[in-house]
Formats: C-alpha cells, sequence, structure tokens
C-alpha cells in the first residue's frame, strides 16, 4: 500500500504541468515495486537539484525514487502525447510506464522534472507492463550521464533501483526503476496529440506553458507561436550536431522522442559508433535504416516540420499564410544545421578560421575512415596529438593515427592538406592540441563495454564494472592511464551490432 512521506522527504515541488488543464494527462501514484534497493544515486545532480543525498539514499528515499512513497508535494501524473514512430502517426501514446513525480527548482532558478521510468501502468500502457527491466535502466543511466559530461544536452539519471521484481521480456529479467531529470518531458508529439484533435485552446495552453518555461523570449516576438518555433529548430540543429560530433546514433528519433527542450531524450536503442561508417544502424527495430547515422539531421528536420504543421493554427488565422511562415522557418534549418557542424567539426580539427574549403577538408577524413574501418572517436582523439608539422614524412611521428586505418597510406595523403590548412591558422600548436583534446574524448560509452556491464548486473548482481564505466565516463576529455581498457575499441568477437529498446 502507497503511503505518505515523514517530513524528512519533503522536497520543494512547484508543479507547473500539472495546474494545465486535465486533458493534459492522467493522475496516477506509481505502482510499488516488491523490494526497492538503491543501486546507484547520482550525488552530485542531487545536490544540483539541491536536494539532500543523505536522505535520498535512506530507507525512506529510496523508497521514495522507487515509486513506493509520494513525498509531500508531489502531484504524479503521466502525460499525453501522440507521434509518428518510423514514419507511421500513432494518435495516441503517453508515458506508458513513466510517472512524472513533480517539478524542482534547483540552486540557479531552473525548473526540472523529476520522473520514475518503470513505476507500472498507466492509461497510456496499451500492451506494456508499465515495468522496465536492469538492462536498459543501466543503459540509460550510463549513456545519458556520459552525454552530460561530453556537454551534450540531454536528461540526467539522478538513481537507479532495483525493485526486487521479476519482469517478463524475452526472458524473465531483474526489474529496475530509473529516476530522470530533464528541463521537460514535453515532446512534439504533445502538441501533434492536441493538434490531431483540433484542440485549439489545448495548443494554445501548451505553447504559453513552454515559451515560458523554455522560451520565455519568444513571449514578445509578433508571432509567440513561430517565435517558439524558430528557438526550437535552433536546438535541434545544434542538438543533432552534437550528435554527429561524437558518433551518436539515437536509434528511435520518433516525434515522441524528441524534446522541444532541445535535449537528448529516450535513450533506448542508442549507442556510439566504433568504427565509422555514415549507414550505421545499432537498432534492432530499425530494419530500414531510417535513423542511420547519416540520416539523423534530416529526420530531424522531418520532425520539426511536424511541429510547424501541429502549430499553423496559431501561427495564422489564414492557413497559406501560417503555411508561408512556418515553412520559412522549417527551410532556414539546413543552413543552421551547417553552420553548426561546421564549428563542431573545425574545432575537433584544430581550426580557429573557417575557409570555404573546409567541407572538403572534413568530408575527405571522414570518407577516407570509412574506406578503411577506422574508430570514429580514437581518430579524432589521437589527430589531437599529433604537431602540425611533419616537414620529413616521418611515419612514426604520426603512426597513433595511421595505425587505425587499414591503408595507413590513405591517411597521410589527407595530412598533407590537414597541415597546409594548419599553417594558415595563428594559433600556437601545444594550445591547439590543448584546444583539440577538449572537444575530442577519450572515452565514450562503447556498446562492448556497456553490454558488459550490464551481464555483470543480471548474471552475477555485481554492479563493480558500472560504477567503475560511470566513474571513467565522468570525465570523458581526460586521459586516464590507469583505465586505458576503456578506450579500446571492441575485438572482432565483442562487438555489438544490435541494441534494442526497453519496452
Amino acid at each position: 500500500m502507497k503511503t505518505t512521506a515523514h517530513t524528512i522527504l519533503e522536497l520543494a515541488f512547484d508543479n507547473s504541468y500539472a495546474r494545465l488543464p486535465e486533458r493534459f494527462f492522467a493522475r496516477l501514484d506509481p505502482t510499488p515495486v516488491a523490494a526497492p534497493k538503491l543501486i546507484k544515486l547520482n550525488v552530485a545532480l542531487a545536490q544540483q537539484l539541491g536536494l539532500d543525498a543523505d536522505e535520498l539514499s535512506s530507507p525512506e528515499g529510496v523508497r521514495m525514487l522507487a515509486g513506493n512513497l509520494v513525498p509531500p508535494g508531489a502531484e504524479p501524473l503521466a502525460m499525453a502525447y501522440a507521434g509518428h514512430q518510423f514514419g507511421s502517426w500513432v494518435p495516441q501514446l503517453g508515458d506508458g510506464r513513466a510517472i512524472l513525480l513533480g517539478e524542482v527548482v534547483d540552486q540557479h532558478g531552473t525548473r526540472f522534472d523529476i520522473q520514475l521510468k518503470g513505476s507500472g501502468l498507466t492509461p497510456f500502457s496499451r500492451s506494456g507492463d508499465g515495468r522496465a527491466w536492469l538492462g536498459p535502466v543501466l543503459r540509460e543511466y550510463i549513456v545519458s550521464e556520459a552525454m552530460a559530461a561530453l556537454g551534450v544536452p540531454t536528461t540526467r539519471a539522478l538513481a537507479a533501483i532495483s525493485s526486487g521484481e521479476i519482469v517478463h521480456r524475452e526472458a524473465l529479467m531483474p526489474g529496475a526503476v530509473l529516476t530522470r531529470v530533464a528541463r521537460s518531458h514535453i515532446r512534439i508529439g504533445t502538441f501533434q496529440f492536441f493538434s490531431a484533435r483540433k484542440d485549439v485552446d489545448a495548443l494554445r495552453e501548451l505553447t504559453d506553458y513552454v515559451i515560458a518555461r523554455h522560451y520565455p523570449e519568444a513571449a514578445d516576438a509578433p508571432i509567440p507561436s513561430l517565435a517558439m518555433l524558430d528557438a526550437i529548430v535552433g536546438r535541434q540543429a545544434a542538438l543533432v550536431t552534437r550528435w554527429q560530433g561524437i558518433g551518436f546514433i539515437h536509434g528511435v528519433m520518433n516525434t515522441d522522442n524528441m524534446s522541444v527542450a532541445g535535449e537528448t531524450i529516450d535513450y533506448g536503442p542508442c549507442a556510439f559508433m566504433d568504427t565509422y561508417h555514415p549507414a550505421t544502424v545499432f537498432s534492432s527495430i530499425d530494419q530500414m535504416g531510417r535513423y542511420a547515422y547519416q540520416n539523423q539531421p534530416g529526420i530531424a528536420q522531418w520532425n520539426l516540420a511536424q511541429l510547424a504543421q501541429a502549430l499553423l493554427p496559431l501561427i495564422d488565422d489564414d492557413v497559406q499564410t501560417a503555411i508561408h511562415h512556418a515553412q520559412a522557418v522549417i527551410d532556414s534549418y539546413p543552413e543552421r544545421y551547417e553552420q553548426a557542424y561546421m564549428a563542431v567539426m573545425r574545432a575537433k580539427l584544430g581550426l580557429l578560421t573557417a575557409q570555404d574549403n573546409d567541407i572538403t577538408l572534413i568530408t575527405d577524413l571522414l570518407d577516407c575512415m570509412a574506406k578503411n574501418n577506422a574508430d570514429f572517436t580514437l581518430t579524432f582523439r589521437r589527430l589531437s596529438m599529433l604537431s602540425a608539422t611533419n616537414t620529413d614524412g616521418n611515419i612514426a611521428q604520426d603512426s597513433p593515427v595511421r595505425d587505425l586505418f587499414e591503408d595507413p597510406d590513405a591517411f597521410d595523403l589527407w595530412t598533407v592538406a590537414w597541415r597546409q590548412r594548419l599553417a594558415q591558422e595563428a594559433s600556437e600548436d601545444n594550445k591547439r592540441r590543448t584546444a583539440m583534446s577538449a572537444v575530442n574524448p577519450a572515452f565514450i560509452p562503447r556498446n562492448h563495454q556497456v553490454e558488459g556491464v550490464i551481464q555483470a548486473a543480471v548474471k552475477d548482481e555485481d554492479f563493480g564494472p558500472f560504477e567503475e564505466l560511470v566513474s571513467v565516463l565522468a570525465k570523458p576529455y581526460t586521459d586516464q592511464p590507469t583505465h586505458h581498457k576503456y578506450a579500446i575499441p571492441p575485438q572482432p568477437d565483442e562487438i555489438v551490432r544490435q541494441t534494442f529498446c526497453g519496452t
């Protein structure tokens, strides 16, 4: 039976989303689990949110994080939304295994949602059981926290809890609950939910809410809804650019998995590339490669166009005028993406200035990497170590990078153009190397390592590997010689070729 928290767990909730009309969500409490046990508490994040880590890790705190105890001030709810899944329209989705406990405001005045994933059945569960098993919970904790350390806008993991229950998937799996933190959980699909119902009043309330929470500058624009769309387009372009710069593949870029706050959300069959190839796909459900690495920028624009479609009634009463305004914003995406992408890639190559032929330098390197099965992360990290000059053609000097290529001569040829380009820069060599190392990570959550961590936890109840991997990934741009194994690509028998959704 659900119990009420004592004063020790009184959080300073300020639940603005719960004050919206009832058709935005379903109010219900999380379903208690059998035997909650703390796996990991993100102490640093708890402190940022103004939460007491000792209280959260207490028996009462663990019960709250598991959904067994609803603290005072919380107003639990499951959010309603719709979406395009792999391009197919689904009119009602919603939080099928997640409950938004409420919102807190951190020490900087920023509002955050606190949500429980794996917290039981909701009116939106459809055929699901509302639960999560341990593997996807650990994966989301690892990858979302790694993304935060990499500087990518993302939802965060506050805690992972084992439930003491068994979850039925392809086999019997140990259950778990993830406590997720986000600037909000509003998605493009949230707007689509009301648009499909021709509920213009709800669309207007949702737009006003998103503007007040995420884009207050849009409130004073001649057409606030259009200004909000423009701001969201900018954030999404910048976000996907960051994904491309670290070789991250989301895996399920459905419109219900795209946050209007511009954060990476819903880490299902996500993965980081080892060997670079633009057509790389990991998701077991992406049979046609819709969400392949190379397609992510274009899919983001497609998703944004669906948001624009939903906003048309708010942009102008005349449909054609509304379409004209919205289309102009959507059409601005490619240029904005290209500018952001070039800034990211120039930094990865150590370039301080912009030249027209830089795109050729970048694409030539990526083409060379793809043809020679070079590791994405190691290529850029080790490139950061090379000198801007190699007048004698000393192969040994460049061997840390060229040895990653099946045909090292191909890399040698590219370095001639790269060094000629660096010679046109005014940067001092050591400063350039330092700058490059600050944007080219040494450590990413490599798929085989994540799977190894999950197997140790599931089969042996050993969370030591999980703790160690999380610790290493918290400093992705720092060389950690004692943890060198985490920077090494998988051996042929360790390669993970498919990743799976947590449902």
